[in-house]
């Protein structure tokens, strides 16, 4: 998601270009569609060496000017070498650098800035100045994912009128999360107090933590784990009055769906809002003090429970801000 805006300054400056994107299979479907993107290319890291010197030779006969790794990893590097590429784009401070031909020099773990910028960054060997340009997100609308959603809320007695929050416990263990309990609690009190229905989401092995916090709700919310493709879930995300979630990457699709989003993140640097937060107008964050924390007490994050510091009468009266900018509640 936040290297999208790549896309559109490379096709802006390189018009005539071919531009191919390589992701894993379960993202493709966010790319179908995007006005910059000629080709995609699947790739799920290589089990064997055989696989990988079939990826290396399909690579190879693509006939590649250049290729841009904006999350570098070692075996990402090496199938780019031995392709042949002749321009590889990366950060110049990985231990397998050596492996790229173009380097950036910009050490994003102490998160001076969104990541999304990092990102942009690697196009300044190509000529494009990210520093003057709008970020621009494109998600391609999906006719038959819209369509799909709309039948799924019609099942769970939501019409077209209604508004609902989405609330997304999980974050895939990207960071520290927000309690379940305290996700039922909002539930409950944002079903209560502003007339929302409640969806919860969550990836195929969050079912058991999605079920837990609508088994925590006194209202019934509907449970949606597993059961929507990203396509689908953006376009619940859009028809959403508010979407709630630890770091993560939905918290992302729905940012750039243009959905008022609240997001939690734990006291480490390495996650902080600032590198990993929803790049949108509308948005809360709520992030604990570490030096609050009962048992890290300023020292390396050892759990959750400094989430704990982040209460439901603050994150209410977040979306009820947020919210008041929208639609009155």
């Amino acid at each position: 998601m936040l290297s999208l805006p790549m896309l559109p300054l490379i096709k802006r400056k390189f018009p005539e270009a071919s531009i191919t994107v390589m992701v894993q299979s379960y993202t493709r479907e966010l790319l179908e569609g995007h006005s910059c993107v000629d080709s995609i290319l699947l790739y799920d890291a290589p089990k064997n060496a055989a696989e990988f010197v079939r990826t290396a030779r399909m690579l190879r006969r693509e006939h590649f000017d250049a290729v841009i790794l904006p999350y570098p990893r070692f075996r990402l590097a090496m199938l780019a070498f031995a392709a042949g590429i002749p321009m590889r784009i990366a950060t110049g401070y990985r231990w397998y650098s050596f492996l790229f031909t173009t380097k950036i020099y910009e050490h994003r773990k102490d998160a001076k800035k969104h990541e999304m910028e990092y990102n942009l960054s690697l196009l300044s060997v190509l000529g494009i100045d990210a520093a003057t340009e709008t970020p621009h997100f494109e998600l391609p609308a999906n006719a038959a994912a819209e369509a799909s959603v709309e039948e799924f809320l019609a099942s769970n007695d939501i019409r077209s009128t209604d508004r609902f929050a989405v609330l997304h416990p999980g974050s895939g263990g990207s960071a520290r999360d927000w309690s379940a309990a305290r996700f039922s609690a909002l539930g409950d009190r944002i079903h209560a107090s502003m007339g929302l229905r409640v969806i919860i989401t969550g990836g195929p092995n969050e079912r058991e933590l999605v079920h837990r916090v609508a088994r925590g709700m006194t209202r019934s919310p509907v449970e949606c784990a597993g059961r929507m493709s990203l396509t689908e879930l953006a376009a619940l995300f859009r028809r959403a009055a508010v979407f709630v979630s630890n770091s993560t990457g939905p918290l992302h699709i729905a940012a750039a769906s243009g959905t008022p989003v609240v997001g939690f993140y734990p006291p480490i640097v390495q996650c902080s809002p600032v590198r990993w937060g929803p790049w949108t107008a509308k948005k809360k964050i709520f992030q604990p003090e570490r030096a609050r924390c009962p048992l890290c007490k300023g020292g390396p994050c050892t759990s959750d429970v400094c989430m704990d510091q982040i209460t439901v009468d603050a994150v209410e009266e977040g979306i009820r801000e947020l919210l008041a900018g929208e639609k009155p509640i």
